[in-house]
């Protein structure tokens, strides 16, 4: 009889340990769940080259809305774009906010250092590339809320012979446009700006992701881009 009572109780003592474990795995998910990841693409191509200074604004109020435990990254868009070497700055915010104000004051000098250096624009426009390099940083974040905010005119164009042609895999990403300016031509041809946005929200929405165009930067807030 006491060994039945001692199996009783490790059998209760067992099943109570599962569900206790349970409760906390449940609970770190649903912690990360609530976790945010950002990425900047800018474009430093032809005539947009001369709109990077809106990169500083955007990626300021971007900070302001992070905590800790979120993601950040910016980088920028020339001739051939999915590379490392077009990061500017990035961090995953400490979840102590001493640190993560720390993080984000250094994000914010390597930009600034960036723009200060930058003076010769790109001869081509790889955003296709920029925006691979974006999905692949917002796929390793892990964060639930996922954000690519491109400053571009959103005209590519390819140095010959790079393929780009294939799937950005935007599954859970909200794709924003930020700036999208007009170009010069446009003048010539109206309905060629709507093509281009046009060209884009149909790519990114094949691909899984979501699409909004916020004409300025003061439509951020009015739209709710980053509310959780």
């Amino acid at each position: 009889m006491k060994r039945n009572h001692e199996l009783n109780h490790l059998g209760k003592l067992k099943r109570v340990m599962a569900i206790m474990l349970t409760v906390m795995l449940v609970a770190c998910g649903e912690a990360r769940n609530h976790s945010r990841a950002v990425f900047v693409l800018i474009d430093i191509h032809g005539d947009y080259a001369s709109e990077v200074e809106k990169a500083r604004t955007l990626t300021n109020y971007l900070l302001g809305t992070l905590d800790s435990g979120d993601s950040i990254a910016i980088a920028f868009i020339d001739n051939s774009s999915f590379s490392e070497h077009n990061f500017i700055a990035r961090a995953d915010l400490d979840h102590r906010p001493s640190v993560a104000t720390q993080q984000k004051r250094v994000v914010s000098a390597e930009l600034n250092a960036f723009l200060e250096r930058f003076s010769v624009p790109s001869a081509h426009s790889d955003i296709t590339g920029g925006v691979l390099l974006a999905r692949d940083f917002l796929r390793e974040s892990g964060a639930a809320h996922r954000s690519l905010f491109i400053l571009s005119d959103l005209e590519e164009d390819l140095m010959p012979g790079m393929k780009r042609d294939m799937s950005l895999g935007l599954e859970e990403v909200q794709v924003v446009a930020v700036n999208a300016t007009r170009r010069q031509s446009d003048n010539f041809d109206p309905d060629a700006y709507q093509r281009r946005l046009s060209h884009w929200q149909e790519r990114v929405e094949e691909s899984g992701g979501q699409w909004r165009v916020a004409t300025d930067l003061a439509r951020l807030e009015d739209m709710a881009l980053l509310r959780r």
